[in-house]
């Protein structure tokens, strides 16, 4: 028979054994509570293009696999410094997440000086939403119907050719420069404020060549109204059978894509960062995702962690901060 300081003395120790074994559960149903509100999606740019494209693509569907609604923020400005600085000083609780770019996370570390955030350092990456080939386009009036004619035109006509890029330090500026140099062309830059500005004077005639990514150009390529003549991916485009990549043409250095992708302010919590990396792999993972990824022209990514995200993004700074200093493109 116990006592009463007995049975006292056994209700405290099962009542600490059961608080042991609820300290796991607690944790974990914390842990499951994110995210218990909408997620803020900045994208660094106006509503339209490639970016807010991306970011417009995944938000319906990431909503559906988290469970809490996707609200798109367009926050537009200095190259997309603006908003991607925004997320940058947000608070590392997931609630507030970026559309990453080239040109945010690559191009514009590569060659400005005063950049308001670290791209490497300020953020916590996620994965890749998608790759995007680039394309060389010309305009039709060009009397020439490939790369090969292309490349022997521009040489027998020195400083005839105009190509347009969205800007001075451009991944367009920079991919036409490092095209120039190994093909020994002669060609003059014309810097535009955007891509689109750079389009509409590339259809009317007033420039006969840019750079840019298919998937911004795709419907202007099927109706005429400009020419693919060589795209940067691992394979030809199947909506473009007919166009070689710039592995085939023996030039690897300019068989590069550009790509969006996700990321967190730096600090965000691991297994935030972990859950919302395994989010986008079942988006990536589906079906319907895929076969709009193929029709937008945008190429579904392989299976980038966010440790290799990171890298990622630390190899083509350097490689553009060198394409840059070897052709003395500096912003301030």
């Amino acid at each position: 028979m116990t006592t009463p300081v007995q049975r006292r003395q056994f209700v405290r120790t099962m009542g600490a054994l059961g608080a042991a074994v609820a300290l796991p559960a607690v944790a974990q149903t914390a842990g499951a509570r994110y995210p218990s509100r909408p997620i803020t999606l900045v994208v660094p740019f106006p509503p339209g293009g490639a970016v807010d494209n991306a970011g417009r693509a995944i938000a319906e569907r990431l909503s559906k696999v988290l469970g809490q609604s996707v609200v798109i923020e367009n926050k537009g400005g200095a190259g997309g410094a603006l908003g991607s600085s925004q997320v940058a000083r947000a608070a590392p609780d997931g609630y507030t997440l970026v559309v990453t770019s080239q040109t945010t996370h690559v191009v514009n570390p590569a060659v400005t000086p005063n950049l308001p955030y670290d791209a490497v350092n300020d953020f916590a990456p996620i994965t890749l939403i998608e790759r995007l080939a680039n394309v060389v386009l010309i305009n039709p009036s060009l009397p020439v119907k490939n790369f090969a004619e292309f490349v022997r035109y521009a040489k027998a006509n020195p400083g005839k050719l105009n190509y347009a890029s969205s800007g001075n330090g451009s991944v367009a500026h920079l991919s036409m420069e490092l095209l120039k140099s190994k093909l020994g062309l002669f060609m003059t830059h014309i810097p535009y404020r955007g891509a689109g500005p750079a389009l509409t004077d590339l259809i009317s005639g007033q420039v006969q060549v840019t750079w840019n990514n298919l998937t911004s150009n795709l419907s202007m390529i099927q109706n005429g109204k400009l020419r693919a003549l060589v795209v940067a991916a691992p394979e030809r485009s199947e909506l473009l059978p007919d166009v070689p990549t710039f592995g085939e043409l023996k030039l690897p250095e300019l068989n590069v894509t550009s790509w969006t992708g996700l990321a967190a302010p730096a600090k965000t919590p691991e297994p935030i960062v972990n859950q919302l990396y395994e989010a986008m792999r079942t988006v990536l993972r589906n079906p319907e995702t895929v076969e709009t990824w193929r029709k937008r022209g945008a190429i579904v990514p392989e299976n980038i962690t966010p440790a290799q995200y990171r890298k990622e993004i630390q190899d083509r700074i350097a490689f553009y901060r060198n394409l840059a200093k070897a052709n003395n493109v500096v912003l301030n």
